[in-house]
């Protein structure tokens, strides 16, 4: 890429905001309407993290809740099974949101803590993947991307030294992704940055790019995201074959719109849109 060109970093991020805003209306000026579709349902609530229960904020350690926020999820899991489904490693956004009483998905899905029950094959046979986390336990540990840790570490450590000299640049290991931030990093060194981390990816073909907002993310390439994270939640807990489940899902990113095209959300969504 010659660092004159245009760099994707900005052009996605920049048509993603507006396409967005375009293409999905706003839930709060739609509240009556899912009201009326949620009535006599069973909720279901998906939470994404960053943007959505965080600010948004140009230091990623520091994306932290309010205790308005927390109180809030607290009270909804309460009523609601609730699961919060992140980018962020499992163990980061945990920490964040210090509650007991939500499930966790990390890694886009990759990495969840769920309850034990019997798996359907149309999840792509992804029983075999579940790990019991204690005989004494009911939930279990999901990771369908275990087998690409080792190369996961390697990129991550790759990328640390190349963009050493890049002011502002990220890198931040989540477990199962690797994300690199360049909300701090300077425009005119967008095209240097993209190149560098494409330097890192073409020696992983087992590998591909994402882009959110103002982070790339490196992920690998299975059959696996926010959206499957949902429907395997939503098996674990028996729920995916009532018509009386309302999934409601909350998220502000790009990634999030795997979510919004699994069936049952798909369909209730469209079922909004006639009333």
């Amino acid at each position: 890429m010659r660092s004159g060109s245009t760099s994707a970093l900005m052009r996605d991020d920049s048509m993603y905001s507006r396409g967005a805003l375009l293409e999905h209306p706003c839930a709060l000026r739609t509240f009556d309407r899912m009201m009326k579709v949620a009535k006599g349902k069973r909720m279901v609530v998906f939470l994404d993290y960053d943007g959505t229960l965080s600010p948004i904020v140009d230091d990623p350690d520091r994306a932290f809740m309010s205790d308005e926020m927390r109180a809030a999820v607290r009270e909804v899991a309460k009523y609601f099974p609730t699961a919060i489904i992140s980018g962020r490693s499992r163990d980061k956004v945990k920490e964040f949101v210090e509650l007991s009483n939500v499930y966790y998905a990390g890694s886009h899905g990759m990495d969840i803590i769920a309850p034990a029950r019997p798996l359907k094959s149309s999840l792509n046979d992804a029983k075999n993947h579940a790990i019991p986390l204690d005989k004494k336990d009911s939930d279990v540990l999901f990771q369908p991307a275990q087998r690409f840790l080792p190369a996961i570490q390697e990129m991550f450590t790759k990328l640390e030294e190349k963009t050493r000299n890049i002011q502002g640049a990220k890198i931040e290991d989540n477990r199962f992704c690797v994300s690199v931030h360049f909300r701090r990093v300077r425009e005119e060194d967008y095209s240097i940055l993209e190149e560098k981390v494409k330097s890192v990816l073409e020696n992983y073909s087992e590998f591909h790019l994402t882009w959110g907002k103002k982070v790339i993310e490196i992920r690998p390439s299975i059959e696996w995201n926010k959206g499957h994270a949902l429907e395997y939640l939503l098996d674990t807990l028996g729920l995916s074959n009532s018509s009386e489940v309302l999934p409601l899902y909350i998220g502000d990113d790009r990634t999030d719109e795997d979510a919004f095209k699994v069936k049952i959300v798909a369909e209730c969504l469209e079922s909004m849109s006639y009333l």
